[in-house]
């Protein structure tokens, strides 16, 4: 059952704060919902969920879940932030912690919010056009960007960049030019691992495309080698032992997408998993997956959930849920597996459009609860306990 609490005279008169504040736009109050027993805190103390919302509507929201009192909280930037005139912006499509604060990458309003971590109240903004995804290394936040306007183009020719950004000062120390439309990086052993889409260019063809990872030099800070790939990267995420594992869209055609494994030493690809890996999350050796594959010649989706051993490369699971809860869902979008529960969280996107959905499920596959999130929840971000 859920339950939801109010504090009528809070709620009130932070309405009418707010409305002052943003021009008598009609601001939804954060809500606490009663989803789970209280859980004994071991290393993280809840989780951040960043809602990307739909294009153009600037309804990115963030999410709060406390392992310790079993509540969910939605939509509480607006509420910490009444004096930010767009609350978070358009999209968010990647949120980190590191340190005490809280970073989010909001791609088209071309920004990075910062945040405290623990209030999620607003430190500042970082000016980054169309950028991607966030990774942090010693005292830098390393973050992918486009490098230009949010447009499918073929003939879109401007190359992608990592920006380097000081954690202290929020101020931008470099640029690192890689390939076409850059989507997730992965640091290892002082190396970044870029994964290069060429998105925007092969809309309709698909030798437009890229294929390749950039490796960059993080002393250096340039880009000093290519390994090839596939075309149409997107994911990469490095496993224990710090090799890499990189998603492909494929061409949305006759080239399918796939899921490929980087020997670091040797810096190729040295194996090819069959699935679609459109997110996935790595647990210790295990390799938690889900995959919406979309056929232009078909016009339907494809629907899958995998566990891999990156041990040994094989599918040691074709259901991640084993309740039958997956087919209530329409379009799988998150992914997260608590490191020491091994609870499993998933988010449905539903039509993009309408409120999304997370799902708990226990290690064993079967569900504990549910709850409306925000429009299209996408990004989990584990708040460490500091001793």
């Amino acid at each position: 059952m859920k339950k939801i609490f109010f504090s009528f005279f809070l709620s009130f008169s932070l309405l009418a704060f707010m409305t002052g504040c943003r021009g008598d736009v009609e601001i939804i109050l954060s809500e606490d919902i009663n989803v789970d027993d209280p859980q004994i805190i071991k290393g993280y103390k809840g989780f951040y969920l960043l809602n990307e919302g739909n294009m153009g509507t600037n309804k990115a929201t963030l999410d709060y879940f406390d392992f310790s009192k079993g509540i969910y909280t939605r939509n509480i930037y607006a509420e910490r932030n009444p004096h930010v005139p767009k609350e978070l912006g358009d999209v968010g499509n990647d949120i980190g912690i590191y340190g005490d604060k809280l970073w989010a990458v909001i791609n088209c309003s071309h920004k990075i919010e910062v945040m405290d971590a623990a209030t999620a109240k607003r430190i500042g903004q970082i000016n980054i056009p169309n950028c991607r995804y966030i990774k942090f290394h010693k005292q830098y936040a390393y973050v992918t960007s486009y490098a230009g306007p949010v447009v499918i183009d073929p003939d879109y020719k401007q190359l992608g960049y990592v920006a380097r950004i000081d954690t202290s000062t929020l101020k931008i120390k470099g640029r690192c030019l890689v390939g076409f439309q850059p989507d997730e990086l992965e640091i290892v052993e002082e190396k970044i691992y870029v994964a290069n889409s060429g998105g925007y260019m092969g809309a309709g063809n698909t030798g437009g495309y890229e294929r390749t990872v950039s490796v960059i030099d993080i002393e250096m800070f340039k880009e000093e080698a290519r390994i090839d790939v596939a075309y149409n990267l997107e994911r990469i995420k490095a496993d224990s032992r710090g090799d890499l594992w990189v998603s492909s869209r494929g061409d949305y055609k006759g080239l399918p997408a796939r899921l490929f494994f980087i020997d670091r030493e040797q810096q190729k690809v040295t194996d090819t998993i069959p699935i679609a890996a459109t997110n996935y999350w790595i647990d210790e050796e295990l390799l938690y997956v889900y995959g919406t594959e979309y056929s232009k010649i078909t016009e339907k989706w494809d629907i899958s959930f995998s566990i891999v051993d990156t041990r040994t490369h094989e599918i040691i699971s074709r259901n991640i849920i084993t309740d039958g809860t997956d087919k209530e869902m329409e379009k799988p979008y998150g992914i997260m597996v608590h490191p020491d529960t091994k609870d499993i969280y998933i988010t449905d996107a539903g039509n993009y459009v309408t409120t999304g959905i997370l799902y708990c499920f226990g290690k064993d596959g079967k569900k504990k609860w549910s709850v409306e999130a925000g429009n299209i929840p996408g990004h989990f971000a584990l708040i460490p306990i500091y001793k």
